[in-house]
């Protein structure tokens, strides 16, 4: 900085601070100048004074113009001395000049773009982009900045509001297209959509001022908002998982937050933690909230208790910036400054745009009635093109009424069109897999010859010489070579490694996360192993072959939401890959329970997207209380239909390393809800030779092999249940029961279930039994569907009396309930079931 006491006048005639100015003010702005900022365009929002800011000295003068104009940062929070100088230098540093004729025909024609849907379709939902138009020259910016850097593709997630707009004006796509959304077309067309327009993704490109062009995805989403954002995540990871070295650079995550979802819903906060661990980054992604200070009715000071409803990402080590939405020099400067802080530091950043919302929540909502003061001031408010022309010094000249002619000339074509265009296509990775309903020719074997299960079990029972292993965990892996040669009986954890180093060799990406998946909930895993000595990380199954698939096993945060959305997304962009995440306990899914309903059971039958991600929920009931019994089968089977899920419970090792293979290789992409097991992990009855994994496939339903053709009784039962089933006919001597196990649940396996059933003709009643209430669980599916099939004997079922709570507390009442399931699953009854 210069020497003399004066003020001295820099390029574009700014002022700097002379080098003996008083820092403590400097700093004060520094940490403080947001509050005092001019970030309302309606004046709603107010400065919010602070005593370390008064003061009138040339220092204050300046510093002032630096952080208290139409852009204010947070980055004082940042421990890291270097991201601090770097946002730092920028904010007192000259603003680079913006191209205002370029900024005006964009702000025009997302302007026009909504008024003409307005005009033409009256008391439709559109969530119109008008009050924060500024977004589209924001995102135009940051492709440009990034795509400077060597950004090739872009995935945009975002919810509802403007998202038409950005289909047309970032995505690519032509406005008549989007249009044709409102004209509903024939709903027999195969290009109708099973979703509402401003829900439904999009592919397109966009050519940068350069002349590049960048493949942009806007993600499908649906109304539950920041449930996007973790989703996005995933899908840039894959992207850049696919990519290889060098892919954070070219590919990058947008994400579009509306205020009062940032601050309000959790999920904001759990996708936020992943930002920077190594299992989850992405290389940073640069966040937008588009800031109405208004959610539906509520305003902001509703909305959070702290100053802004960004504070949330105070937790990461990144800058928040805070901008007036009708300045558009400073709009501008704030993407240019997140997007090169991201690729600077490899991490998030936030720009906060703050305008307003010209109609109500759904342009259909009167919102006058609850924020009177706000649209009497909006009503008198020119659009933003009209008030950044007038600044700039641009006569509109006859561009209005052109821009407008061209849209609604594109209304007149959409109106013509006899059914929707589609606005998304397929990767062509996707091409091999398919959805739809399930076919017999889907199914495969899935053996593996026993000298390959040989050659693997050796590299996954061994560590590099130097690496200090566990003696509990040496003694375990010595136990799993002696099962592969036949000493030992599987059990569920050999049968997975090898489930997972099989297709590994075979070219096959496996990535599993979950709380404490390394180890394993149960210690029944031990993927990575760690040096007791140094607590070094070593994981046999990335070390099997030279050009073996990729694994990733990791830790997962204490989240469920964000991370089950974030695998979700990686499986929609990895098709090939089998994608797993494990809850710590079953019950605990319904955390995201919002990702199961609104993605992984509806998002083939909304968007035709599909997914072959595997949900691993423990579940059992063994006297662990209401939270650790049950993965709450009753609602997976209440979403289940079209055959869009995949809902088995294998009773032994090897179904679980042939239902494992089954997912990754076959061709029918449907999530698989797989609910595996907690004290049989390692129980002899649900253990399996050897020679069991390298023949057939997997079973949907297993048969009794002990039991006569004349049994006069058949049990029908599924998981742990099923064992102590057998073990109580062993006890009892009982030779007039056969036992059949339904492995899967979902798609319903009629024809084998029939099969097993007709092989006992005699058979005076079926019972199907289950270990969880009569309100829980699969009785209220699978008793109608036994009734169909059995059509002769009775049908009855053994289940606890229906409960508001899944499971007792008392570890003894537990067991008295169960012996008494066993007790009446022996016991005939005078009557069928109701």
């Amino acid at each position: 900085m210069p020497q003399q006491q004066d003020v001295e006048l820099m390029d574009r005639g700014q002022p700097v601070i002379p080098q003996k100015a008083d820092e403590v003010v400097l700093d004060a702005f520094r940490r403080w100048g947001y509050l005092e900022a001019n970030l309302d365009p309606l004046g709603f929002l107010r400065p919010q004074p602070h005593p370390e800011l008064q003061g009138d000295s040339d220092a204050a003068r300046q510093a002032r113009a630096w952080y208290c104009g139409s852009l204010g940062v947070e980055f004082m929070h940042i421990p890291d001395p270097e991201r601090r100088r770097w946002v730092q230098e920028r904010m007192e540093a000259p603003a680079p000049p913006i191209d205002p004729q370029a900024v005006f025909e964009r702000l025009l024609r997302a302007e026009t773009f909504e008024v003409v849907l307005h005009g033409r379709y009256p008391g439709s939902k559109r969530f119109s982009l008008e009050g924060v138009t500024a977004l589209i020259p924001l995102l135009d910016e940051v492709l440009e900045t990034a795509a400077a850097r060597g950004l090739r593709e872009a995935l945009i997630g975002m919810s509802h509001r403007g998202r038409l707009n950005v289909m047309v004006h970032i995505v690519g796509r032509p406005v008549r297209d989007v249009y044709a959304g409102f004209e509903d077309p024939d709903p027999k067309s195969v290009l109708g959509s099973g979703d509402v327009k401003y829900h439904m993704g999009a592919t397109g490109t966009y050519r940068t001022r350069a002349g590049v062009e960048l493949r942009v995805k806007l993600v499908s989403n649906p109304s539950h908002l920041e449930a996007v954002y973790p989703v996005a995540l995933g899908r840039t990871r894959a992207r850049q998982t696919r990519e290889g070295k060098g892919a954070r650079q070219r590919v990058m995550p947008i994400v579009l937050h509306g205020d009062a979802a940032f601050a309000g819903q959790g999920i904001t906060a759990e996708a936020l933690n992943l930002a920077d661990l190594p299992g989850y980054t992405v290389g940073g992604a640069v966040h937008i909230v588009v800031n109405n200070l208004l959610g539906f009715t509520t305003p902001d000071r509703e909305l959070h208790a702290s100053p802004f409803a960004t504070d949330v990402a105070h937790r990461l080590m990144v800058p928040i910036f805070h901008v007036n939405g009708e300045d558009l020099e400073a709009v501008v400067r704030a993407a240019r400054l997140a997007t090169e802080f991201r690729y600077t530091f490899g991490t998030d950043a936030v720009i906060d745009m703050i305008g307003y919302r010209r109609h109500g929540h759904s342009e259909v909502d009167d919102p006058t009635i609850t924020q009177p003061l706000m649209y009497k001031a909006i009503k008198s408010h020119p659009p933003l093109w009209e008030i950044h022309a007038r600044r700039a010094g641009i006569e509109p000249g006859d561009a209005p009424a052109r821009v407008r002619e061209e849209y609604s000339r594109a209304q007149e074509e959409a109106s013509q069109l006899e059914a929707r265009v589609p606005l998304a296509q397929l990767p062509d990775y996707w091409s091999p897999y398919h959805g739809g309903c399930h076919d017999k020719k889907d199914e495969i074997d899935t053996g593996v010859p026993l000298e390959t299960l040989r050659e693997l079990t050796a590299k996954l029972t061994s560590w590099p010489d130097d690496f200090h292993v566990h003696p509990k965990v040496r003694k375990l892996l010595e136990q799993r070579a002696a099962m592969v040669e036949g000493r030992h009986r599987l059990d569920y954890g050999m049968a997975e490694s090898l489930a997972f180093a099989t297709l590994l060799i075979e070219g096959h990406p496996v990535r599993l996360t979950g709380q404490d998946s390394e180890r394993g909930t149960f210690n029944q895993r031990h993927a990575v192993l760690i040096d007791v000595e140094t607590e070094r990380k070593y994981m046999p199954l990335g070390h099997l072959a030279p050009n073996q698939g990729a694994c990733e096993i990791y830790n997962s945060t204490l989240s469920e939401a964000a991370i089950l959305g974030f695998e979700y997304g990686y499986s929609r962009d990895y098709p090939e890959a089998l994608v797993l995440w494990e809850a710590q306990f079953g019950d605990f899914a319904n955390n995201a329970q919002v990702i199961i309903d609104q993605f992984l059971s509806a998002g083939e039958d909304k968007w035709g997207l599909l997914s072959g991600l595997v949900l691993l929920l423990p579940h059992g009931y063994e006297g662990q209380g209401p939270e650790h019994s049950s993965a709450r089968i009753e609602r997976f089977l209440q979403l289940a239909a079209e055959d869009n899920l995949q809902l088995c419970q294998p009773s032994t090792a090897a179904q679980y390393f042939h239902l494992l293979r089954r997912q990754a290789l076959r061709k029918w992409r449907k999530p698989l809800v797989v609910f595996t097991p907690k004290s049989m992990l390692r129980h002899p009855a649900s253990s399996s030779p050897i020679e069991e994994l390298t023949r057939g496939r997997f079973r949907t339903v297993l048969g009794d092999e002990q039991a006569a053709p004349g049994a006069r009784r058949v049990l029908v039962a599924s998981g742990k249940i099923l064992h102590e089933l057998r073990a109580e006919s062993e006890r009892r001597g009982d030779t007039a029961t056969a036992i059949i196990g339904l492995e899967q649940l979902y798609p319903f396996p009629t024809t084998p279930l029939s099969a097993a059933l007709g092989r006992y003709p005699e058979a005076r009643e079926v019972v199907w039994v289950q270990e969880e209430p009569k309100n829980n669980g699969a009785h209220f599916y699978v008793v109608p569907r036994l009734r169909a099939i059995v059509r002769h004997p009775r049908v009855r079922s053994v289940k606890r009396r229906a409960s508001a709570s899944p499971a007792t507390g008392s570890g003894k009442a537990h067991l008295l309930e169960q012996q008494a399931l066993l007790a009446l699953a022996f016991t005939s009854s005078g009557e069928p079931e109701d």
